[in-house]
């Protein structure tokens, strides 16, 4: 009810005290002496007509006063805002309502619409009282199933509430937008959505099916996808071998992405002589066809960086996953090894100097990885140098065997160092990481455009854009494998010092934890080439080894670990500390050495923000958990960084996002 109402009923509210007053005066008088009784009546009589005649014209000229004061407005406005072809309606930010156009009045005939506004008018105060300059503000509401712009124009009211705060006039316009929503919807709905899918091992397929086996296995695989598409009434281009195009309407994708892209089990239920997967990139973003097919392009590299047998959606600027529960296959073909070596030589051969650069807190994969490409480009006869600031807990002893070697002295530079020698024609090359926050010197990225990226880790949406080479195989063990294979493959003849050998060995047997995780053919392949070489092995198993108090430590996250799930173990390192990193990926290593653990994840303080470290023998994929936490890695070793959380807090978001996890999987 608006204020003029309220002023009227109080005005009116005292008068009938008053009236009941002067009624119990009359009626005493009476009861002394019974003259006073006709008198008495005729007098009450008289009194209530003109209490009634007088409020009658004081409701007038209230509201007369009230409109031609705080309105005030001459009758050519007046007549302006009466003929409005909308809706309009004037109303303070008290509630009181100063005018209603006609055509209010008759757009909401029968439908409480002041209702419906005072619940935004809290909003547009507030965002008035926010603004640093006047300007209309536009808001949305919906208003008996139909929906209105709200185009608000406001002044300074000369009223203040009762905590002297300034009110305001505000001038509201109502535009139905409901037919506009609709046909937007409409065409939006008709938009196309762009997909493409892709065989992962096609080539390992054709290579190990015999040829009566070939066109049943291919064919069952068009079947499947042209039978996905068919759902949709969507159209199947194939424009290679193992390539799909497969074009939709936009109105399709909701229930696509309901059915959680099904697909790729349909692909993985075909009987085969060796898993068959299915990687798949929709976009429905960009302003053309041709630009929203770019679009897919990238999210297909994204999704094979990631180990394939998954799909991507890129809508509203986000990316959305889906499968990526298979183990990466390990490709035998060493085509893609050997082509990416030579690449990597001439343009090496093409740079003026050369910066590797591995991750923050390096570890020994990252390090070692480092001095074999730092190797390579001495053996070409360019100036090499590795940038390193800051490394892990158990890389100390690695360190100082390397510091004590002369020629190393030089090389391992800090980010001040690396930022006076780089220039455009530097050669960046990023190891063991392709996130753009998680290098040891992001400014580096800025200042050549000349990067080449070679990892093992599956693809975060974080990823360097700008690399001119990517080299990212997430079937590949360490990034330490990679590097070993290119050696072997590049034109040149390099000799790699001891400490370089056994840097590389180190990478690959700390990363596979004594080649028993995420080791293949190609790993123990790259372990004899380097053992060739005469890898002390015994060495580099002892600048790994734990002392006593650290095992200690790690004993006593293990023994308080709680179990969920009947098979998930969670702890907690509760000491704050540098070292936490590295302690809660040791303990997590540990707990999945237990039976009947499958998944383990210890959660640390380092100081500046809270660590998961997350392991799993490959049943449940810790990427995907650990990823709704912002972090990433493989299915089975990833990790995640939390800020502004405690341990506990931490630990209560882990279980949640464990419970989305098991909840998605079993939807």
């Amino acid at each position: 009810m608006n204020k003029e109402n309220k002023a009227i009923e109080k005005l009116a509210s005292r008068v009938k005290i008053y009236l009941a007053i002067i009624a119990l005066l009359f009626i005493l008088i009476c009861t002394y002496d019974s003259v006073w009784i006709a008198p008495s009546i005729i007098l009450y009589g008289l009194l209530l007509i003109y209490t009634i005649w007088f409020n009658t014209k004081k409701k007038t000229e209230i509201e007369s006063h009230i409109e031609e004061v705080v309105w005030g407005m001459n009758s050519t406005v007046r007549n302006t805002l009466n003929k409005s072809p909308i809706p309009l309606l004037v109303i303070e930010t008290d509630g009181n309502i100063i005018f209603r156009s006609p055509k209010f009045n008759k757009e909401f005939k029968g439908i409480d619409a002041i209702t419906y506004v005072e619940s935004i008018i809290k909003e547009i105060k507030l965002e008035i009282e926010n603004s640093t300059e006047k300007k209309e503000i536009t808001k949305q509401i919906t208003i008996d199933k139909k929906v209105y712009k709200i185009l608000c124009e406001y002044a300074i009211s000369k009223k203040r509430d009762k905590r002297k705060q300034r009110e305001y006039v505000l001038t509201l316009y109502f535009v139905d937008e409901t037919k506009y929503n609709a046909l937007f919807d409409e065409y939006t709905n008709q938009k196309l959505c762009i997909a493409i899918a892709v065989i992962d091992n096609y080539e390992e397929l054709i290579q190990r099916l015999s040829p009566e086996e070939k066109p049943t296995v291919l064919a069952k695989i068009d079947k499947a996808i042209y039978d996905w598409a068919s759902t949709t009434g969507g159209l199947v281009l194939k424009n290679e071998r193992e390539t799909y195009v497969y074009i939709f309407e936009q109105k399709y994708l909701a229930e696509i992405e309901k059915n959680k892209l099904n697909i790729l089990d349909t692909v993985k239920d075909i009987d085969a002589k060796i898993p068959i997967t299915l990687s798949i990139s929709i976009s429905n973003e960009e302003k053309n066809y041709y630009e929203r097919y770019k679009s897919a392009l990238d999210g297909i590299d994204l999704v094979l960086g990631r180990g394939g047998d998954q799909a991507i959606i890129r809508k509203e600027g986000r990316y959305k996953f889906y499968g990526g529960t298979s183990l990466e296959v390990e490709k035998r073909t060493k085509v893609k090894a050997r082509i990416v070596a030579h690449t990597i030589e001439d343009m090496i051969q093409d740079s003026q100097n050369v910066i590797i650069m591995g991750h923050q807190n390096a570890d020994i994969d990252s390090l070692g990885s480092a001095l074999g490409i730092y190797r390579l480009a001495k053996t070409l006869n360019k100036p090499a140098y590795v940038v390193n600031e800051n490394y892990g807990m158990n890389l100390g002893k690695f360190i100082d065997t390397l510091m004590e070697e002369e020629e190393y002295q030089d090389v391992i530079i800090d980010s001040k160092e690396a930022s006076s020698i780089i220039s455009p024609k530097t050669l960046l090359i990023i190891v063991d990481t392709h996130k753009k926050s998680y290098v040891q010197a992001p400014e580096l990225l800025e200042h050549t455009d000349n990067i080449v990226i070679i990892d093992h880790h599956r693809k975060s949406t974080d990823f360097i854009e700008n690399a001119s080479l990517t080299f990212q195989e997430v079937y590949a063990s360490s990034t330490a494998e990679l590097v070993t294979e290119m050696i072997q493959y590049v034109d040149c003849k390099v000799e790699l010092a001891p400490i370089e050998i056994e840097g590389l060995y180190g990478g690959i047997m700390v990363d596979t934890k004594n080649f028993t995780f995420k080791t293949g053919v190609r790993t123990f392949e790259a372990a004899a080439y380097l053992r060739k070489f005469g890898v002390d092995i015994i060495k580099v198993k002892k600048w790994f080894q734990a002392d006593l108090e650290s095992y200690t430590v790690i004993a006593d996250i293990v023994k308080n670990a709680e179990m969920i799930e009947n098979s998930i173990a969670i702890s907690i390192y509760p000491e704050v500390g540098k070292d936490s990193n590295t302690i809660c990926a040791k303990a997590a290593d540990e707990l999945l050495t237990i039976s009947d653990i499958t998944a383990s994840f210890v959660i640390g303080d380092t100081g500046d923000n809270i660590c998961i470290s997350g392991r799993s023998i490959g049943d449940i994929n810790v990427q995907l958990i650990l990823e709704k936490l912002g972090g990433g890695g493989h299915i089975t070793l990833a990790g995640a960084q939390l800020e502004n959380m405690t341990l506990e807090e931490a630990k209560a978001e882990l279980i949640n996002r464990i419970n989305e996890y098991f909840a998605e999987i079993n939807d």
